[in-house]
């Protein structure tokens, strides 16, 4: 199975290229249309900002493919939040519009209310077969300060200040806000669920 990692300016992508090698598969890094169009897999991981991010993606034409891609593909953190349409981050950026949710920033409404949310958090409302085996109340690893409201596309729920999308479906696009190669066995199951779809 050939499973491509968008490349691109984002931190946080040798974590996702290790988890994977546990699961036997050795991907291929890569900002080809070609390479990512042939793939059978494609995964776009990261830690970033949205407004920079997103000005490399148009830069390189990488917002254009991944759009068109038709083989299953799995945004996690910041790339959950580019493949919707838009966030709050960087004062107001246009993302990739896959999504029909807009990305908020996290607003603290008492004292102990701590933004970044950092740490495991349970994961409820599981409805999509990259939660099979995962129970509800499973606990998963999240850093974030932006998150996506609960919407139709919401395929799980985390809680943290309010309930938000802890992971999104559409098609062959996934999301996931959490990381799945920080997440131990849940994890490990989340990303195998993945590469069986």
């Amino acid at each position: 199975m050939r499973v491509a990692i968008v490349k691109y300016n984002a931190g946080n992508v040798l974590s996702v290229v290790n988890a994977l090698r546990r699961l036997g598969i050795e991907p291929q890094i890569t900002d080809s249309a070609k390479e990512l169009a042939s793939a059978d897999k494609v995964i776009f991981p990261g830690q970033g900002e949205a407004s920079s991010t997103m000005a490399y993606l148009r830069e390189h034409g990488l917002d254009r493919v991944i759009k068109s891609l038709r083989q299953p593909v799995l945004g996690i953190c910041i790339g959950q939040q580019l493949l919707c349409k838009s966030s709050e981050e960087g004062g107001g950026t246009e993302c990739l519009g896959v999504f029909d949710a807009d990305v908020r920033l996290f607003r603290p409404a008492r004292h102990e209310d701590k933004v970044p949310a950092m740490g495991w958090n349970a994961l409820t409302g599981l409805k999509s077969r990259l939660f099979d085996g995962v129970a509800e109340g499973d606990y998963v690893y999240f850093v974030h300060s932006y998150y996506v409201p609960v919407c139709a596309e919401t395929i799980a729920t985390s809680e943290h200040i309010l309930p938000y999308s802890a992971a999104l479906g559409k098609d062959n696009f996934y999301a996931t806000q959490f990381h799945p190669e920080k997440s131990g066995s849940v994890g490990e199951r989340i990303l195998k669920n993945f590469l069986s779809l």
